[in-house]
């Protein structure tokens, strides 16, 4: 798998508007980031008054050797501590909420912008790069927000009460620990770069070992007939090399990070030993007020240790929070005007009161169409189809005839031109408007995880058992439904890989046939199943497809004999149209498809009858 199909973002600076869309999600959460930063900012000053605490000890009872008011100074440590366990379980709780409700705000908010997304999306989008996004780089996007951006709220609060408890006591002292600050601010300059890059690789890599997982699961079948066993574990074995390697070099730099800001830490705090220790032998300062510094010095640091661990994920985090990003700002290439969402609603929110009734007229006025620019599928394409016609297309592969349904149902747009049902441009009507109004049945059926009763009943998501069982009647599968064991009631599995191909087909057929729609696209659906099958759907199909406007691409063309029109399409445009009966007196191009099958057909059936 190449490189160039997942978007490479090592060469970017970090952008903090990246984190600031992802911020803005918190927003709804607002009640846990608020308990969060007040119970870590308490938990800060606690750690503070155990510094003064630990000062008192020595200088009140430790240096005089006496246990004058020792009782007040228990009560007041176990205060402390109790203070401090139940401010930290709070600050927890907090976070860990957040983390929860900013996980499942982000998800929805993706999942809810693909099913918005246009084919086009889909088709430059690897299916493995969108898991990725969804489940891994959401967790450590708002894992970083949840806790890290959070933790830095009480660093601050930890500094600023370090620094004004420090200028209390001493202020030469104080002075030799804030110099060592700018020394990590240089340091985390540094290194930030280069664990910037090697992170995002790692993060890109990832993704590409997600795509190659789930494209080597998909196709296991072809991997085996292929015998591309030993390739796919080449590719893989590189792909996992490669992301080994980049991890080892992000979490090499990383782990160099910490040792030397604590490098830098201990040579501040080793000088106010040094000069503190002169302090305390001139009686300058007391031996507590040394403890004191000493310990202040590494609390103070401790947050400034944290901001460097944050600052390192935060850096390990910004490719996941722009991949992130990329996807809630993903605009779809088909977009309803505003003045078409006021009156028809959305995908969400549909105004079905408004709808139009379709008749299902169907025209093409001078449509142009490519799917990468500069390679045209369709040019200049006119086309005109009565209201309950039903049109065959058959042509060579990549002739356009799939481009032409999916215009019709507005799955694409074209870049020239109208396509106009019922005498209105498909773009001043909702895309769900029309979308509700047509049954589609692909060459290789999709089902979903459930019973076979759920999967017809998404047709008409109110359909009541008595119309799921009707529709299921009307196209010949009512029959081989009821003789399993449970019947409408059995699951289907993810896919539907629990049941036949053919069986998955005559279910996909009454889904769609369920919802009454007034267009119908058939898409070679009747390649990939057996022959039984077949003449089940076609006899459906003669009854079903009478006065709606249908659309059949065809594989066997002996299947679209009766229909009222058929066109041949050749590189986007129509070389003939007709009836069966006066394409084959023409003795064109459909003729010689046509004659050519007749015989291949028939030898395969001698071929059959010999064996």
């Amino acid at each position: 798998m190449s490189a160039i199909q997942e978007q490479d973002y090592s060469a970017r600076k970090v952008n903090f508007k990246t984190w600031r869309k992802i911020l803005g999600y918190a927003a709804e959460n607002k009640k846990y980031i608020f308990i969060a930063i007040v119970f870590g900012m308490l938990t800060g000053i606690l750690d503070l008054c155990t510094q003064y605490v630990s000062m008192w000890a020595i200088d009140g009872f430790i240096s005089p050797k006496t246990t004058e008011r020792l009782p007040l100074f228990i009560l007041t440590s176990i205060l402390i501590q109790i203070g401090f366990g139940v401010f930290t379980l709070m600050f927890v709780q907090a976070c860990g909420k957040l983390e929860a409700h900013l996980s499942e705000d982000i998800r929805r908010e993706a999942f809810a912008r693909l099913q918005t997304m246009s084919f086009s999306y889909f088709d430059r989008t690897p299916v493995g790069y969108l898991v990725t996004r969804l489940t891994n780089d959401v967790t450590r996007a708002t894992e970083t927000i949840s806790w890290s951006f959070i933790d830095v709220g009480w660093g601050t609060m930890a500094i600023i009460a370090s620094l004004i408890g420090m200028f209390l006591v001493n202020v030469k002292l104080s002075l030799i620990l804030i110099a060592a600050i700018p020394a990590m601010v240089i340091i985390s300059v540094v290194f930030q770069k280069q664990i910037l890059k090697h992170q995002r690789e790692t993060r890109r890599l990832n993704s590409m070992i997600t795509s190659s997982f789930n494209e080597g699961i998909m196709g296991a079948k072809t991997t085996k007939t292929l015998v591309r066993e030993e390739l796919n574990n080449k590719e893989m074995f590189k792909l996992t090399g490669n992301m080994r390697r980049a991890s080892m070099r992000a979490t090499m730099i990383s782990a160099l990070y910490m040792p030397v800001a604590s490098f830098v830490i201990s040579i501040a705090v080793g000088t106010v030993l040094n000069v503190g220790g002169i302090y305390v032998l001139g009686e300058y300062i007391t031996l507590g007020e040394l403890n004191f510094f000493i310990s202040i010095g590494n609390f103070m640091f401790e947050p400034i240790r944290n901001f460097s661990r944050i600052f390192a994920e935060l850096q390990t985090s910004q490719a996941a929070a722009e991949r992130v990003a990329e996807v809630l700002d993903a605009q779809s290439d088909i977009i309803d005007s505003s003045e078409v969402v006021a009156k028809y609603g959305d995908l969400f929110d549909p105004k079905t009161e408004n709808w139009e009734p379709i008749r299902g007229e169907v025209e093409f006025q001078n449509v142009s169409f490519s799917y990468i620019d500069g390679e045209e599928v369709l040019k200049n394409f006119n086309l005109k189809v009565e209201a309950g016609q039903n049109i065959a297309l058959v042509g060579e592969t990549g002739s356009g005839k799939s481009t032409i349904v999916n215009l019709v149902c507005r799955f694409y747009e074209p870049q020239e031109g109208r396509i106009l049902i019922d005498g209105k441009d498909i773009r001043e009507r909702s895309q769900l408007w029309l979308q509700s109004n047509l049954g589609y049945v692909l060459q290789t059926p999709q089902l979903f995880s459930g019973t076979i009763r759920d999967n017809i009943r998404y047709g008409k998501l109110d359909a009541t058992d008595e119309e799921v069982e009707n529709a299921a009647k009307m196209v010949g599968a009512h029959e081989f439904i009821t003789s399993l064991d449970k019947g409408y009631d059995t699951e289907v599995g993810e896919g539907g890989g629990l049941i036949s191909t053919g069986q998955k087909q005559l279910i996909s057929f009454a889904r769609a046939i369920i919802a009454d729609p007034k267009i119908f696209v058939l898409d070679e659906a009747t390649s990939s199943i057996d022959t039984e099958s077949e003449i089940k759907i076609q006899k459906a199909s003669e009854k079903l497809l009478r006065n709606r406007t249908s659309f059949i691409i065809a594989h066997r063309l002996s299947t679209i004999r009766d229909a009222d029109r058929i066109l041949v399409i050749d590189k986007g445009e129509v070389i003939e149209q007709g009836t069966h009966n006066e394409l084959m007196a023409l003795k064109g191009h459909y003729y010689e498809l046509y004659t050519n099958q007749f015989k291949s057909e028939k030898i395969q059936e001698s071929l059959k009858v010999l064996e």
